[in-house]
């Protein structure tokens, strides 16, 4: 398959300017591209992936990719895809935002590869000497305001009578415009990349190269946006809130976790979106998914590739330990850390350490105080039915007591009732 063949059989396809031109200079030799990011946050999310990982492909194939860390739109905010005007960042946040993320961008291209390394760049570096004034008469002049009105991401905005549109979002179309001309002239930058939200900005930025430079080439490629199988918006947690790249936003336990528990009907899709797998590789997945969905054989693979591109193969076997804890795996290995992120997944209770001095404190009430079982009595029955696991050792002595001897990392106590039902005590 071709680049762009491999694009359309995962999904990664929803738009072009010119397909066919595209595919036959794409097939003449590398060209340079680019992508847009807006330091809205000091990470990027997994929503943020698909054109990401789209550049990643482009330079696996080759080709010459370029990052946009927007230093200036950022300023802005693109109104694409959002039915109220963005929070106005001030520039310390924007700064800071645009640092943390170009940490995050480097993860996933090679800076330092011998014949097409990737460069990162930030548009405010372009866009801050130009004075309004020559931002009018050298790029305001090539756009008529009804070609801006109708596109998507404007029209939608002016037909809300309650929200309305800013002439500020309203000028970001400019903005992004001037970044593929500035690129087109100092990279000989030819495609640009994006969701397809995103379309109106990109299409606006090829019209300004025709225009001011005629002999230019320029394409624009738009990526689907991503949804769920039950129509939702791909990349939020269980609790609504996005799945982070920043390890300390999301743990690295919860990123993976996330995409082993992703809907049956999603996962093959995802293995094709977010996976360097080759074609095969994932239709042999998909086969073993369709004949047992139960043994998630494909969503540990998406899980695991995926973790593994983000964190690395570290912090993915401590995601996986962590995760066999709490499917009653031993704990011999486990560091602090690793099951730090376990109390994170399970209801946690305080409990006085002197509690715990000698002779110990009654298994059954603290299976009591954990909310494991509503009374003794049944805590006697739970154990005696051999359902009681401390420390994920199960327990068959109803009189067994817990002393600060049976504390992990000299502060936490596993509980557990039957295969999956958790809790943990602290001792303060």
């Amino acid at each position: 398959m071709t680049l762009l063949d491999e694009l359309k059989w995962r999904g990664l396809y929803a738009d072009c300017t010119d397909a066919n031109a595209l595919a036959q200079r794409l097939a003449k030799g590398p060209v340079t591209l680019y992508c847009g990011f807006d330091p809205t946050a000091d990470s990027l999310h997994v929503g943020n992936l698909v054109p990401l990982l789209a550049l990643r492909r482009f330079q696996l194939a080759g080709h010459h990719v370029i990052i946009v860390a927007g230093g200036a739109t950022g300023m802005i905010g693109d109104p694409g895809g959002r039915t109220s005007e963005r929070q106005l960042l001030t520039p310390d946040v924007l700064q800071h935002n645009v640092a943390a993320i170009k940490t995050q961008l480097a993860q996933f291209l090679d800076f330092n590869a011998p014949t097409n390394p990737a460069r990162l760049v930030d548009n405010a570096t372009w866009t801050a000497p130009v004075s309004y004034l020559e931002f009018l008469r050298d790029i305001g002049k090539y756009f008529t305001v009804n070609v801006m009105v109708a596109k998507e991401s404007v029209r939608a905005r002016m037909e809300d009578r309650e929200n309305g549109i800013s002439y500020t979002e309203f000028s970001y179309m400019l903005l992004q415009a001037f970044d593929f001309y500035h690129l087109s002239a100092a990279y000989h930058c030819e495609l640009q990349i994006g969701g397809s939200d995103q379309w109106g900005n990109i299409t606006a930025g090829t019209d300004l190269i025709r225009k001011k430079n005629p002999g230019a080439l320029a394409w624009g490629l738009t990526l689907p946006l991503i949804t769920n199988a039950d129509g939702t918006k791909f990349g939020k947690s269980t609790g609504g809130g996005s799945v982070w790249l920043e390890a300390q936003r999301t743990s690295v336990y919860r990123f993976y976790q996330f995409f082993v528990n992703v809907d049956d009907r999603d996962v093959v899709r995802y293995l094709k979106f977010f996976t360097f797998l080759a074609p095969e590789a994932i239709d042999a997945l998909a086969a073993e998914h369709d004949k047992n969905p139960g043994a998630r054989v494909a969503h540990k693979a998406l899980a695991r590739e995926f973790t593994t591109l983000v964190h690395g193969a570290g912090a993915l076997a401590a995601a996986m330990k962590a995760s066999d804890i709490l499917f009653g795996g031993p704990l011999d290995g486990v560091t602090e850390a690793i099951f730090h992120d376990v109390v994170g997944e399970v209801p946690t209770k305080d409990i006085e350490t002197v509690k715990l001095a000698a002779p110990g404190g009654s298994l059954l009430d603290l299976l009591v105080h954990a909310g494991l079982c509503p009374s003794r009595g049944q805590a006697k029955k739970d154990l005696e039915g051999g359902g009681i696991y401390l420390n994920n050792a199960r327990v068959a002595e109803a009189a067994r007591t817990v002393t600060t001897g049976d504390l992990l990392f000299g502060k936490y106590l596993l509980l557990r009732k039957g295969k999956r039902t958790y809790a943990v005590l602290t001792a303060r």
